[in-house]
């Protein structure tokens, strides 16, 4: 819950949802890269300043402003890092490990707060969105296995095959069973305003520093239990939500 007497904690800025929708596109989106957000710009962001975020709204292009393009492009980077984790060996797979459970951490509570509520109102059929969401819930536990094993352990392999073949046949259904129809419900407004929720929840989640990034940057950002990263994500986007809509 922010803290009044915490200016600097998420939710307390007046002008955070503006500063997550800068970071967002100032960021790749990738993990892990150069040019990913600056972690000691995402420890300042939560909530939101709605006036301020529907002005930035009605600069984005389509494509910044589209909550479907974004989800499918982290889709994308998702399965290049199922990949990059399959392919390496030993220690090497801890940095894409962890990149991928932050971008998963990010993905799937937005859908879970925002984007899956939408496509309720879209009318997408309650079963396929009921179906995704356990999905999801599964691959959170499985994560918090995979975190426990560590990416050195002899079972973590063979367990990992298993979750990324489940993970890319949920991005697929995603797409094709509730994507398709959300983005034909959608006005080009209410997407993005989902957008905006996504970059929400990009900016509070821990980043690597900067190369300049002193210690205290690079304490900010220790990796940690899979399930704690999920809730502390999730509840920060349902905070952006609650006051947005409030």
């Amino acid at each position: 819950m922010p803290d009044p007497n915490n200016p600097g904690q998420f939710g307390n800025r007046p002008d955070t949802e503006q500063q997550a929708s800068k970071g967002g596109r100032a960021s790749s989106g990738s993990f892990g890269e150069a040019n990913a957000a600056d972690p000691r710009e995402a420890g300042r962001m939560g909530a939101q300043a709605r006036s301020a975020a529907e002005s930035e709204e009605g600069h984005m292009s389509t494509e910044q402003g589209d909550v479907i393009t974004l989800l499918e492009g982290q889709h994308t980077q998702i399965k290049d890092l199922l990949r990059r984790v399959e392919t390496a060996s030993g220690e090497a797979k801890r940095q894409p490990f962890e990149d991928l459970v932050r971008l998963l951490a990010v993905h799937e509570s937005a859908e879970e707060q925002v984007v899956h509520p939408a496509s309720r109102r879209a009318e997408v059929a309650g079963e396929v969105i009921d179906d995704r969401l356990h999905e999801e819930d599964e691959a959170k536990h499985v994560l918090a296995e995979l975190y426990e094993l560590g990416v050195t352990h002899d079972q973590f392999a063979g367990k990992f095959r298993d979750f990324a073949g489940a993970v890319i046949e949920h991005a697929e259904m995603e797409e094709k069973e509730e994507f398709d129809q959300l983005r034909r419900s959608l006005s080009e407004r209410d997407s993005a305003r989902l957008a905006t929720a996504v970059r929400v929840a990009e900016a509070v989640a821990p980043t690597r520093p900067h190369p300049q990034a002193g210690e205290s940057a690079t304490a900010n950002v220790v990796f940690g239990p899979p399930l704690a990263l999920f809730d502390r994500i999730r509840d920060a986007v349902r905070d952006w939500r609650t006051k947005s809509e409030g």
